[in-house]
């Protein structure tokens, strides 16, 4: 199964984009150069992330996560969480999240 999610270049360099994916957000976000999709819900009680930096950080309880592995870093949530990060390719310029597929 393939998805579009967003053109890689509609992707701030700093920020994150929200998509709609399945009726739930997305968040696609430059990390390191690459570009990158992770759902838009932190893992302590769902609230939506924003990026500050190299973090993305709940509004709602301040939990903060690693951009670069989806890695809980500091706040509310258990230490060993990831958040969900969704397996992504480049086709034709668009971010495209692709599940099933070596």
């Amino acid at each position: 199964m393939r998805v579009p999610l967003c053109r890689v270049e509609d992707i701030p360099a700093d920020g994150a984009k929200i998509v709609e994916f399945f009726g739930r957000e997305v968040l696609a976000l430059n990390v390191n150069g690459r570009p990158k999709a992770i759902m838009n819900t932190c893992l302590h009680l769902g609230g939506p992330l924003h990026r500050e930096g190299e973090k993305l950080v709940c509004a709602w309880h301040g939990a903060e996560w690693v951009c670069a592995t989806g890695r809980h870093l500091s706040g509310p949530g258990h230490a060993d969480a990831h958040l969900l990060t969704l397996p992504t390719r480049i086709e034709d310029g668009v971010l495209t999240y692709v599940y099933g597929e070596e």
